[in-house]
């Protein structure tokens, strides 16, 4: 069966095999011994649903997936007991290559596109979603599109919300985020650069920070927008206000992948049990903290966020007239 109800129901288009290891130093031309392979099922709407999972939350991933990396990637989600569904596609899954450099706890990530998706393989899923997508309250559609996809698939899939009163939760970025923003999200997770790039302001302050935030907010673009800013924590806004909550100081020796799908997770499983923002908010800045405490994509841990959360500063409520110039 497709889809049974969920609470959430999560998509990702691109996902990936991530693959993960540490070297001393990372320098050019010469050869880099790595320690211990860990593999992980990847992707942003995979996380997030990973995360959802380990917090209690009924959730579904969707996901396209092809090759002996889709066979694996599905492997790994079922060890973990996620429910979720693999629509097939020709091309192999992604793998995408983390190196932590233990010298220094610098992080490098090689990120690749993704196979090619034909349109005989995108439109089924979209249509295969369309009539499981009603079941859940909350759709969190996460991570890049695979080439082959048009460009507007957000945005359809934003429209099609809309339409049924469902919650759409995006992170997504470049012209698939700028389509979807005209017809409208629920929740929009931008990273900094990508808010400066919808707003066009440089956004150098915390408190311009607030103020591109609220800005999509007010255009009618989001209802809500929740700005991750890593070790300088994290803003967001709503119509009703914009809060802030500085980072929790947690080393990352093992590399931030997988922090803002962690944050993420928390922020809407909070919201969805009737959490205030503030206080989801503060969820969320927990979660993304316990990612740093394991190591590739293996996630936060639902002991670790709630074990962190009481240590999260409380919100701060930022004023609701700020000019960002």
């Amino acid at each position: 069966m497709l889809s049974d109800m969920h609470t959430f129901l999560t998509l990702t288009p691109n996902p990936a095999l991530d693959i993960a290891t540490d070297t001393e130093r990372v320098q050019p031309t010469h050869k880099l011994r790595c320690g211990p392979v860990q593999r992980y099922p990847g992707g942003g709407g995979i996380n997030v649903a990973r995360v959802l999972h380990r917090l209690g939350a009924s959730v579904q991933a969707h996901y396209l997936a092809g090759g002996p990396n889709g066979e694996q990637l599905e492997r790994l989600l079922a060890a973990e007991g996620i429910p979720a569904h693999a629509h097939p596609i020709a091309g192999d899954t992604r793998e995408n290559f983390a190196v932590v450099q233990t010298s220094t706890s610098d992080e490098f990530r090689f990120v690749l596109p993704g196979p090619v998706v034909q349109d005989s393989e995108w439109q089924p899923w979209q249509r295969a979603l369309n009539n499981a997508a009603p079941a859940a309250r909350w759709l969190v559609a996460s991570g890049s599109l695979p080439p082959g996809m048009p460009v507007d698939f957000y945005a359809r899939l934003a429209r099609q919300a809309h339409a049924q009163g469902q919650h759409l939760v995006l992170d997504t970025s470049g012209d698939a985020l700028a389509a979807a923003l005209q017809a409208g999200v629920y929740l929009l997770k931008p990273s900094l650069r990508e808010l400066r790039e919808l707003t066009g302001l440089p956004l150098q302050t915390p408190a311009q920070w607030c103020a591109g935030a609220q800005a999509l907010v007010h255009s009618g673009q989001a209802q809500l927008v929740a700005l991750s800013v890593g070790a300088q924590g994290a803003v967001l806004a709503s119509a009703a206000g914009v809060w802030q909550v500085d980072a929790l100081a947690v080393p990352a020796r093992t590399g931030t992948t997988g922090a803002g799908d962690c944050f993420l997770a928390a922020l809407v499983f909070a919201l969805e049990r009737g959490t205030p923002p503030p206080e989801a908010l503060r969820w969320g800045i927990a979660a993304g903290a316990a990612a740093l405490l394991s190591p590739g994509t293996a996630l936060a841990q639902a002991a670790d966020i709630a074990r962190l959360l009481p240590q999260v500063a409380p919100a701060q409520a930022q004023p609701t007239d700020l000019a960002a110039p």
